[in-house]
């Protein structure tokens, strides 16, 4: 703590770190010209950093610099049930280890505050066309995971600094916007801006209330919560020009998906964006907030939008205590966090865009940032004709059509929008196609009960999308089983169906087995789907029915700007928020309930298992000699094709795993919700469908899709996860050579446990995605990046060499890459080590984030 920069927050009785005053202590009148960003991180360093530090560290924010690692420490960690519970085992774990070797396990305690919300283990069983489908819903979720919630209640009870929402109250990054951050904490005397890191991607869903918030890894997020600092480089800070403002009948669904193709196509892969200009300012944090969720989408690490009166609007509309929405105000102008004190802020590189551009949007079918404007889509061939055969499904048949994901169910005015068209379309006796399995899941309570005020939700719920859930469901894969008939009717056909869904993620195989593809649309747009029917429907052209003679399409039950507004104005009201939310976090008395530190293990759970990191081959060395490719991977490999987070289906290695241990298959649940048994999350390593792996040929040499792989040296085909066991039996080192953007979507440490699990100590990848990359360090797996113009493809890759890494590991190092070929001739490639920092080093070395806490934390205890 740096007290010569410690002053009385006026106002107030709290006192403040003046980082203005340290940065220009250094080059004056510096801060003016700082983004925001630095300025929250100056904030940080002034109040946590070593003074013995401190001014090389600011030198890095003032003098634009990245040549010394600086530390960041979060005020808090936020995790949904699957990271969250994984950190947990893996704490839990660790206290065994520690106690087997003569420490105090209860002295083994997140040192952060760490907020755990159970939001992603529901799955849609029954659909929105069901009036008991959310009772259903949730009792299915505590029957297929009775294992996982008894361990997060004993996690609640055994940790200090653990705060647990129970299942059924909305998801992570919802709760975080409209409650969970304060924006400005008051903690010791002390005012000081929120910040944290999340166990999720789309954690940057809170930068727009000013928040710097990021997505990590569980592995990072553990680093975090035991009270390391996160270090860092000064990222590329971005700031982002909005002008204009949305034509009428356009959403901030729109608006995200034309921004998310636009900063794509700008490379902001790792940066922070700051959006600003008259277009930002005239955004309410419900749009702002739609933009900042999709942050994983196009690439940034955060996007932040600065302090302003919308901000404080939004804190008022959302019940934030009269107190609180003050010291927000007087503390974002007293320390430069007011938008206005913005205005010289100088940005390495600006972008600028026009949201009077955008059109009416769709993004797909496999990514996100793949838009296509409705009005183009019989030009891009996703529109167009197809024979109507009474009985039977048309091709491009939608079977999905779920409103969910925080992205939009944050924002008010998209929710009210669905609404309306859904009572447009009822008042013309529109109906939803048969075989659409439709849902509306929101991240919020809140959202209900506005609903109702607005007396729209009986018009939803006619059209099927009657509430199913407050949780993260279909757009992470949770969108449950299919009507048997309907599923059979694709299998036997071979249908090209599909899945619309108003959320942020659609990669291939993501969102159901049987949706050979999704496309992200706003909510109305997913409301018009499922009563379209089909995908080759032209949204925008085409009838939608005939009515008493008269064609009706999409424009003639489109809601108008000026009713959606004036339904959010008159029903979406603070006492509602304050009404779901006082109760969820009202601090319960301790009834002196106590549990052991130490967890009883359940020998026979599919889901909650002692972690195996202290022991076996994960605690001897990593040779990185000698070893086989387990595959030969292309560009754009994702942690869904590393680590599937779906429906576990009967005939895969999990699946034959989970019936051995006699699961019924009804209760197999989804791949996420087992990664606390590492047991079933190994066998999902690789368990993608839609998995190319380069090593596996068809007949005529293209590439054979599927969890396959070939053991060398007897180039036998087999599943890949009993390729794994036969390399595990032989203790057989592996690598993985891939090509560019490696490990991009979600922040899934199971994606980097399951291979080094599986033996592979080197991933060579022509990039890395960055919360992927720590995660593999986390978990003692060694990055190790291609140069320019040399590639898998250059070197004539086919999987039958064997590998050595040869040279000294330091920060950025250049090593060597030693190929022998099946013919004896060796090949050395030059490679760039991705360990970025000395604390990834020495995360590496001593074989990840747990066993380096563990080290120390002995070594500290002995020496006190």
């Amino acid at each position: 703590m740096n007290s010569a920069y410690r002053k009385s927050l006026p106002g107030t009785t709290l006192d403040y770190f003046d980082a203005r005053a340290a940065v220009n202590a250094i080059q004056p009148g510096a801060w003016d010209k700082l983004p925001y960003t630095s300025r929250v991180h100056a904030e940080n360093l002034v109040r946590r950093c070593d003074p013995a530090t401190l001014t090389d560290s600011l030198k890095q924010l003032v003098e634009r610099r990245r040549d010394l690692d600086f530390p960041w420490f979060p005020a808090r960690v936020v995790c949904h049930d699957i990271l969250g519970q994984t950190a947990l085992v893996d704490l839990a774990g660790l206290r065994d280890a520690i106690a087997e070797q003569g420490g105090d396990p209860a002295k083994v305690n997140p040192v952060v505050p760490v907020q755990l919300i159970v939001d992603h283990s529901l799955a849609v069983e029954c659909g929105g066309f069901d009036p008991d489908a959310f009772a259903k819903n949730r009792a299915i979720e505590d029957r297929r995971n009775e294992d996982r919630f008894h361990f997060i209640n004993w996690t609640k009870l055994a940790f200090k600094n653990v705060e647990v929402i129970p299942p059924g109250n909305g998801i992570m990054h919802q709760i975080n916007l409209e409650r969970m951050s304060p924006v400005v904490h008051a903690q010791d005397g002390v005012a000081f801006p929120d910040t944290l890191v999340g166990t999720d991607s789309h954690t940057p869903h809170v930068d727009a209330l000013g928040v710097i918030a990021v997505g990590v890894g569980g592995l990072e997020a553990e680093n975090v919560m035991l009270g390391r600092a996160s270090w860092m480089r000064l990222p590329e800070i971005v700031g982002v020009e909005l002008a204009g403002r949305p034509q009428p009948g356009i959403t901030a669904t729109d608006v995200v998906l034309a921004l998310t193709e636009f900063l794509r196509k700008s490379k902001v892969v790792g940066a922070y964006l700051e959006f600003y200009g008259e277009g930002a300012a005239a955004l309410t944090l419900g749009d702002r907030a739609t933009i900042s969720n999709m942050a994983p989408e196009y690439g940034a690490t955060a996007a932040m939008f600065s302090i302003d009166e919308q901000t404080i609007t939004y804190l008022k509309l959302t019940g934030r205590a009269d107190e609180q929405v003050r010291l927000v105000e007087t503390y974002a102008k007293e320390a430069g966090l007011w938008s206005d004190t913005l205005k010289n802020a100088e940005y390495e590189r600006v972008l600028k865009f026009d949201l009077s551009t955008v059109v009416r949007n769709m993004a797909g079918p496999s990514n996100p940032h793949a838009r296509v404007a409705t009005a183009d889509l019989a030009a891009r061939g996703i529109a167009g004709k197809w024979d109507e055969v009474p009985g039977q499904m048309p091709d491009g048949a939608v079977i999905i059509a779920a409103i969910t994901s925080c992205t939009n169910t944050s924002n008010p005015r998209n929710v009210i929008a669905a609404a309306l068209l859904a009572r447009n379309a009822n008042k013309l006796g529109l109906t939803r196609k048969p075989w659409v399995k439709s849902s509306l899941a929101p991240g919020s309570k809140a959202v209900e009960l506005y609903l109702e005020e607005a007396g729209l939700l009986p018009d939803l719920e006619k059209l099927g999308f009657g509430i199913v859930a407050f949780a993260c469901t279909t757009c992470n894969g949770m969108s449950g089983a299919l009507d048997p008939k309907i599923q059979q009717e694709i299998i036997d056909r071979d249908l090209y169906a599909t899945a619309v869904l108003s959320g942020n993620r659609n990669f291939d195989g993501r969102i159901h087995p049987y949706a050979k593809q999704a496309f992200l649309a706003s909510p109305p747009l997913v409301v018009a789907y499922a009563i379209a029917g089909t995908i080759r429907f032209d949204i925008e052209k085409d009838v939608l029915a005939v009515v008493d003679g008269r064609e009706i399409r999409l424009k003639d039950i489109w809601p108008n700007d000026e009713e959606i507004d004036a339904i959010v104005k008159s029903s979406v009201k603070p006492e509602q928020f304050r009404k779901v939310y006082e109760p969820m976090f009202a601090i319960s008395a301790d009834a002196g309930e106590k549990v052991t530190p130490l967890y009883d293990w359940r020998p026979q759970s599919t889901y909650i298992r002692r972690p195996p990191y202290w022991e076996g081959a994960l605690a001897g060395a990593r040779t990185m000699t000698g070893m086989r490719a387990l595959a030969v991977l292309p560009d754009n490999i994702t942690t869904d094709h590393l680590s599937p987070s779906n429906a576990i289906m009967l005939d895969s290695a999990a699946g034959a795993y989970l019936a051995k241990m006699g699961l019924p298959e009804e209760d197999f649940n989804s791949y996420a919700t087992h990664r606390g048994d590492h047991l079933t999350a190994q066998r999902a390593t690789f368990a993608n469908p839609t998995l190319k792996n380069e090593m596996v040929k068809k007949e005529d040499g293209t590439v054979k899709a599927g969890s396959l792989a070939r053991v060398e040296p007897e180039g036998k085909v087999m599943r890949m996860w009993e390729a794994i066991e036969t390399y595990m039996e032989r203790k057989q080192p592996l690598i993985i050579v891939a090509g560019a953007d490696y490990g991009q979507g979600s922040s899934r440490d199971w994606a980097a446990k399951g291979v080094r699990l599986a033996g592979v100590e080197v991933i060579a990848a022509e990039g890395f995605e960055r919360i992927h990359r720590t995660n593999l360090i986390g978990m003692g797996v060694l990055p190790l990046e291609f140069k320019p113009g040399t590639n898998r493809l250059t070197l004539n890759i086919d999987g039958t060499e064997t590998y050595d890494v040869i040279g000294e590991l330091r920060p950025r190092a250049d090593l060597t890459l030693a190929i022998t070929r099946r013919n004896g001739e060796r090949v050395e490639v030059p490679m760039t080590c991705r360990l970025d920092t000395a604390e990834e080093v020495s995360v590496y070395e001593a074989g990840g984030v747990l066993q380096r806490f563990a080290q120390d934390f002995l070594a500290s205890s002995k020496a006190a």
